[in-house]
């Protein structure tokens, strides 16, 4: 039975000795941030936690108990690339979390077990910068002094990112999930240019090519060859354009091309009679096509302002007196115009005519997102959060996707209102899972094809058993 006169765990002591502690945190400690998790969904039966976010952040002084460096097994080479396995430990006061950080936590919408630190909430260390997370929260360490607890000792291990949504507000936290998780790149399209070109008038140049055979078997494009016209003239180019999907006697295989189109590049000059036309290469055979020639026609066609902000060929405008119009198309490139293939080059033309482009599909886009702020498609309804936007090139990276993206509608920023046009979507720049730490090196955890390409290297089925026969 304890002694009766002696104070042995009164209020008085345990408040004394806590405010001791609560001192030597803020001499000895340094500040470090608490972000509790908030669980968005999650599963019905075993409760495993399927989304969650940390939009919240609350500063508190906490004391390094690994005070000569990190725990755990630091940075190893393993199956999976090189990871890092820090591991922290920190003591935070356990009157400062119950009467400032619970509080607060009670006021967050999907926040459970606000009463203690809990497992899986994370902490911010600003030393490394870097982000870790609660594993296990011991509260009777010391072990009851004056019959009271009074800190709370956390086990933490480095956070591995897995698509939470991490947006306190905060700059220095926010960006240590830049570059980590799956990121999708967008090419958006920025102020709408209209393209512009030139075009000159030769005579005995190629007008338009007709094809007499599309011939068969060819797996890609082949040479188009015009023979060459008398001394001082010049020689026509041109491109063709391949069909696929076209079953017959001759051709069995639908995946295999065909010749669809001859496109000029150049009606080339000086022909009095009209040119040869070779085929050459594609792995195919049996094209053949024949030319018709003229006078007054088009020369090459000059891109004197690429434009921007195409999604589709425009229509190309002749202006000019002539017995033909002539006729063309244009190729792209990134939304601009890269070149002009002529499909006619017309005839009778005494001048060169005019050549109006049509305008891009998009008028311009404008304002510049903010990292970490959430956008929408404007078909798709499809939403993602921002990770990174250049204003120059126009490339958008986003992460936490809920659908897909349309290229076409346009997409907008819920905070900055910005809107632009989506004009590609890449699909091979998937980023990196791995422990987040202050450098831009990932673990490689997720880089699931590069290892399986690297292992049938080393184990071949395909054409025998690596083993033996047995």
């Amino acid at each position: 039975m304890l002694n009766p006169f002696l104070l042995n765990g009164s209020k008085s002591e345990q408040g004394m000795l806590q405010d001791l502690i609560n001192e030597s945190l803020r001499m000895y400690g340094i500040d470090v941030f608490y972000l509790p998790r908030q669980f968005v969904n999650e599963k019905t039966v075993i409760k495993e936690v399927v989304e969650s976010e940390f939009n919240t952040a609350f500063p508190i002084e906490a004391y390094v108990e690994s005070y000569d460096g990190y725990s755990g097994q630091g940075t190893i080479l393993s199956k999976f690339g090189i990871q890092e396995l820090d591991d922290l430990t920190l003591t935070i006061s356990k009157e400062r979390y119950e009467n400032y950080i619970q509080n607060l936590i009670k006021k967050i919408p999907n926040s459970k077990l606000t009463s203690r630190p809990k497992e899986g909430d994370l902490i911010y260390f600003p030393l490394g910068d870097r982000l870790f997370e609660i594993k296990y929260v011991e509260h009777e360490k010391p072990f009851y002094q004056l019959q009271k607890n009074y800190v709370y000792q956390l086990s933490c291990e480095l956070f591995r990112y897995e698509d939470e949504v991490i947006d306190t507000d905060i700059d220095i936290i926010d960006d240590n999930i830049q570059d980590y998780g799956y990121i999708q790149t967008l090419n958006m399209i920025g102020a709408g240019v209209t393209a512009e070109a030139t075009t000159t008038i030769v005579n005995g140049g190629v007008r338009f090519v007709t094809i007499t055979n599309r011939g068969s078997g060819y797996t890609s494009a082949p040479e188009v060859k015009f023979s060459s016209p008398r001394s001082g003239g010049t020689k026509a180019t041109a491109v063709a354009e391949m069909i696929s999907g076209i079953v017959d006697f001759c051709e069995s295989d639908p995946n295999l091309l065909r010749v669809q189109k001859i496109l000029i590049t150049n009606p080339g000059s000086g022909y009095t009679t009209a040119p040869q036309i070779t085929f050459i290469g594609g792995e195919g055979s049996g094209a053949e096509a024949t030319a018709t020639i003229g006078d007054g026609v088009i020369g090459p066609i000059t891109v004197t302002e690429s434009g921007s902000g195409y999604l589709t060929q425009p229509t190309i405008i002749f202006t000019g007196i002539s017995t033909v119009s002539a006729a063309a198309t244009a190729v792209l490139s990134n939304g601009s115009v890269s070149s002009i293939q002529i499909i006619n080059a017309g005839l009778g033309y005494t001048s060169a005519p005019d050549i109006t482009i049509g305008n891009p599909d998009s008028t311009g886009g404008t304002g510049t997102f903010k990292f970490n702020e959430v956008i929408t498609g404007s078909i798709s309804g499809t939403t993602g959060r921002v990770k990174y936007w250049n204003i120059v090139t126009n490339i958008l990276e986003v992460s936490n996707i809920t659908g897909n993206f349309k290229v076409g509608e346009t997409i907008t920023g819920l905070e900055s209102s910005a809107s632009y046009v989506l004009r590609k979507i890449n699909e091979d720049n998937l980023s990196d899972t791995g422990s987040l730490n202050n450098s831009n090196t990932g673990d490689k955890f997720a880089n699931n094809l590069e290892i399986e390409t690297e292992a049938d290297l080393i184990l071949d089925f395909s054409e025998k058993n690596p083993f033996g026969t047995p």
